[in-house]
């Protein structure tokens, strides 16, 4: 058996892998230095004591949204002014309460323990922007996967009319492009002053972000040309994907270095898109909140059972048998959420968690056509059932799925 030091003294293909990673946030952003001077523009004011303006940001996965405004937020922290920013990924910071107790952790260490409302915390967070007449700009990535969105905007909002000194801004990152239709008018007008679509890249745009990162990350002529354009043209077929692009690199230079050789080709990146897409759905299933989890769940137990309709679907555009009826996957839901001790939710809600789901990929959805009596949306699961199936399984096992209405676990909360 090797040691540790004989496997770290192996060649490897990577220079430095870090930079390839779909997290890293580099000096220069190619393609997106437009969008970037627009968002340093409309945070600018905080740096002169003045309120920053509310911004919202939309573009599909893998546009550049988070990381120009994380490139933005490091610029402006380098300032060191009494302005602050507080970012926060809304998939794991999914409520209002949460995202309070973000808050306080962040800046007010007293508080960095539960039990507290949600009063309390809103109360001593104004405290403390008053205190110090500090100008906070809060990002919140991914920010329509909130579950009580319309009471934590109301209460952002809220908090520049109780501030007496400083101010409190926002920025939200959302892959939804109708996500401002779903807030309550009375907080829509006020919560997106500004707002920016990023499009997708071109599959010009994205050889060139690979071609950087690669020369970045692996030593000289390590990758070929022909490799890199392979992996663009993938990712374009996925809605100009940048992180999926540098995720396909990744894993092919992975793939190199487990077979000791020092050259990635385009068999290295086709051998990568196998491994990726699987990566990808696990990752994103294990940041859902319970409720989405169960009703994928559900749809990939019943893709294995098979749907009751599928000689009805036989005779449509199912060529994989793989479609399943949106009534029968409630049922299946609902049988789901008693298995695993979770409290069912409405049909309101359940359609809203098949369009989270769709949105993420993770299933597909079309009306239904000829030959079904009503009107009904029809579901085929995005990725392999069984390893679905198992991976939630898994997940519930092990605790590590969040229930909604465990949420608001900080006790019980005033009404704001």
């Amino acid at each position: 058996m090797p040691t540790f030091s004989q496997i770290l003294s192996k060649p490897s293909i990577f220079k430095d892998r870090n930079v390839l990673s779909p997290h890293y946030v580099p000096d220069i952003l190619p393609f997106r230095e437009e969008q970037i001077e627009k968002i340093m523009n409309w945070v600018a004011p905080a740096l002169k004591n003045e309120r920053a303006r509310n911004i919202f940001v939309y573009g599909k996965t893998g546009t550049g949204k988070t990381a120009s405004v994380r490139h933005v937020m490091k610029k402006f922290e380098e300032e060191k002014q009494p302005a602050c920013t507080c970012y926060m990924n809304c998939r794991i910071y999914n409520s209002r309460y949460r995202v309070l107790q973000k808050i306080t952790k962040d800046f007010i260490p007293e508080m960095d323990k539960a039990g507290f409302g949600v009063a309390t915390l809103y109360e001593k967070i104004l405290a403390w922007i008053s205190g110090g007449s500090r100008r906070l700009i809060i990002v919140l990535d991914e920010v329509d996967m909130v579950g009580d969105l319309d009471e934590l905007m109301y209460t952002l909002t809220r908090a520049n009319d109780d501030l007496k000194h400083g101010s409190l801004s926002i920025i939200g990152i959302s892959n939804k492009l109708d996500f401002k239709n779903v807030l309550d008018p009375r907080s829509r007008s006020s919560l997106c002053e500004t707002e920016m679509v990023f499009a997708p890249y071109t599959p010009s745009q994205l050889q060139a972000i690979l071609l950087q990162r690669s020369q970045m990350g692996f030593g000289q002529d390590a990758v070929d040309e022909s490799a890199i354009n392979l992996a663009a043209a993938i990712a374009a077929q996925e809605t100009g994907d940048a992180r999926y692009a540098l995720r396909l690199l990744l894993k092919a230079g992975e793939i190199a270095d487990e077979h000791s050789l020092m050259h990635i080709s385009d068999k290295e990146v086709e051998d990568a898109r196998k491994n990726v897409d699987s990566d990808i759905a696990a990752e994103i299933i294990a940041t859902l909140p319970d409720q989405q989890q169960l009703v994928l769940y559900a749809a990939s137990a019943l893709s294995l059972s098979g749907s009751k309709y599928a000689k009805l679907f036989a005779a449509s555009d199912d060529e994989d048998g793989r479609f399943l009826a949106s009534g029968e996957v409630y049922e299946e839901y609902t049988r789901a959420c008693k298995a695993f001790k979770r409290k069912k939710r409405s049909s309101r809600w359940y359609r809203e968690y098949l369009n989270d789901l769709e949105m993420l990929g993770l299933i597909t959805m079309v009306e239904s056509g000829p030959g079904m009596r009503g009107h009904t949306r029809l579901i085929k699961v995005g990725y392999p059932p069984l390893q679905i199936k198992a991976l939630i399984e898994k997940n519930f096992v092990h605790g590590k799925v969040m229930a909604a209405e465990d949420e608001d676990a900080g006790g019980t909360q005033e009404k704001l």
